[in-house]
């Protein structure tokens, strides 16, 4: 008996939803609201494209990070080798005064 006490409630709230969906249909301006609402449905689709991009670009920037990480734990004496190389190179002015 509780079956078809739901299935008649069900089927009473189908019948109201076509009749609300009838009536938006003609009310002024729907058509705009029905073009809005399909344009923001296609916006979001590819942002989610975009997004599910960079949860692979996130993944190589990881990658990239751990690979200088670790190359910078195994060869200390090569920056230090750098920094001393860069600040050498800075007496161009020397050579100017010379003449």
């Amino acid at each position: 008996m509780a079956g078809a006490r739901r299935q008649d409630i069900l089927n009473r709230l189908a019948g109201l939803s076509e009749d609300a969906i009838q009536r938006l249909g003609e009310v002024p301006g729907a058509d705009r609201a029905v073009t809005a609402v399909t344009s923001l449905r296609e916006r979001t689709d590819e942002l989610q494209r975009r997004v599910r991009g960079l949860e692979g670009l996130e993944q190589r920037i990881a990658a990239l990070e751990r690979k200088v990480e670790k190359l910078s734990k195994s060869s200390p004496s090569h920056a230090a080798a750098k920094k001393t190389t860069s600040t050498k190179s800075s007496g161009g002015t020397s050579r100017a005064k010379k003449s």
